[in-house]
């Protein structure tokens, strides 16, 4: 293991938050619930009532490291989107701007969080979803900045199309060009009006090579998916876009998917696991996908299939088209949630959080030949309050994770380096 450097940053806030956000994961009596009510605001989900817009009451944030080391961090905290910048590793961050204020409309259900990515010329692209009504039906804004992230420009609508969009996810590529993909519900809307009914929504994408002023036309990955589940990302050897997510199979089968999007669209779409998780509602949990230097694509989800149930890892050597036998995430029987992945070279890394009933737990474990043997598990953090999902970010070959934590602060924890 290597050292340990952990930063923090506004360590006392309101005290408390309650067991489910805690935990972050869902039983499978209760990842089947109507999404509605897991959606803004449930006593179920949110954590203790913390005043501000600061990262001290955040409910969620999400970071970008810059090649000289300066880290960029979006959250959103009591309806407000905010970025600021730290230049030493979090300890201490710059004055925030604000990018947009929201009240209850934003959307911070269990699997939403802002975006935020920078290209080589210090432009800035951020990306959130609000609410446009009280049925879920939602709005995808974007904001631009081009000093850093120092200001933003006023947010505007990413697409123009009035159903609904959620759950961005966004890739910087080395050509400074931006990937997005979201899910889209304009297929159910469509099939609505024509008096049918369609379960689920689309996963979309887009390709901007501007910085994020303008897009090409948005095209469907695939047209039938969960619409409540965030959408894994990472970038292949060839730069090519490569996306994991929670695809509804014939029979109403919700099991993962995976495709790659390039330069000549995109690639068929590929099952990960046959789990055979029968559903109709939102299981609010999305996958997390990192493709290695060799190309091996490593991925991690939750499921509560009828043939496996937990969370689990497998990975694919040949671009989707076989995937390795599963295999579980954590001791069985343990409370596992929320894995993430994150790959260098043919080193990876895979963090998680468990709940022991009292402190949700971060751990971790890594791999140095692709995925084919991992080293022991190893408990890197905990909190007894409210916590968002574990990140891995790196700076070149240095790999972070980064846990924004309501008792105990904002946390970045190296945890590697090639």
């Amino acid at each position: 293991m290597t050292s340990k450097i952990l930063l923090s940053f506004n360590r006392r806030s309101l005290l408390g938050a309650l067991l489910i956000s805690a935990l972050g994961t869902v039983s499978r009596a209760q990842a089947q619930m109507d999404h509605s009510s897991q959606m803004m605001g449930t006593a179920s989900t949110k954590p203790a009532v913390c005043l501000g817009a600061g990262l001290d009451c955040a409910n969620a944030a999400t970071p970008f490291l810059l090649p000289d080391g300066k880290l960029l961090l979006a959250w959103t905290a009591n309806g407000v989107v905010s970025v600021a910048q730290s230049s030493d590793l979090g300890k201490t961050f710059s004055i925030s701007a604000k990018i947009a204020e929201h009240g209850k409309s934003l959307d911070v259900g269990s699997d939403a969080r802002p975006q935020i990515v920078s290209d080589k010329r210090g432009n800035v692209f951020l990306a959130y979803a609000f609410f446009k009504d009280a049925n879920w039906n939602a709005q995808i804004n974007t904001a631009r900045s081009t000093d850093g992230g120092n200001t933003f420009t006023a947010p505007i609508s990413l697409v123009q199309d009035g159903s609904s969009q959620r759950f961005p996810s966004v890739l910087i590529r080395p050509d400074n060009s931006i990937f997005i993909s979201w899910i889209d519900k304009r297929l159910v809307a469509a099939a609505k009006q024509g008096g049918a009914k369609r379960l689920g929504g689309s996963i979309a994408y887009a390709f901007s090579g501007d910085g994020g002023k303008t897009f090409q036309a948005e095209q469907f990955a695939n047209e039938s998916s969960c619409e409540c589940c965030r959408i894994g990302t990472s970038l292949d050897p060839k730069n090519q876009a490569v996306i994991v997510y929670r695809a509804i199979f014939p029979g109403g089968i919700r099991d993962q998917a995976s495709q790659v999007i390039g330069a000549k669209g995109v690639e068929p779409i590929r099952r990960v696991s046959d789990d055979d998780w029968k559903t109709d509602a939102c299981p609010h949990h999305g996958p997390s996908i990192t493709v290695s230097g060799t190309g091996t694509f490593h991925v991690a989800w939750y499921t509560q299939g009828s043939k496996r149930s937990g969370v689990f890892y497998a990975n694919s050597s040949n671009q989707g088209l076989r995937y390795s036998k599963p295999s579980r995430v954590g001791a069985e029987g343990a409370n596992v949630s929320r894995p993430y992945l994150l790959a260098v070279g043919q080193q990876v890394w895979m963090v998680w959080k468990e709940f022991d009933g009292t402190h949700s737990l971060v751990y971790l474990k890594q791999s140095v030949d692709d995925g084919k043997t991992w080293g022991i598990p190893q408990m890197i953090s905990k909190t007894s309050g409210y916590s968002d999902h574990p990140l891995l970010v790196n700076q070149g070959n240095t790999v972070f994770l980064s846990w924004l934590t309501r008792l105990d602060g904002y946390q970045l924890i190296q945890i590697g380096q090639k």
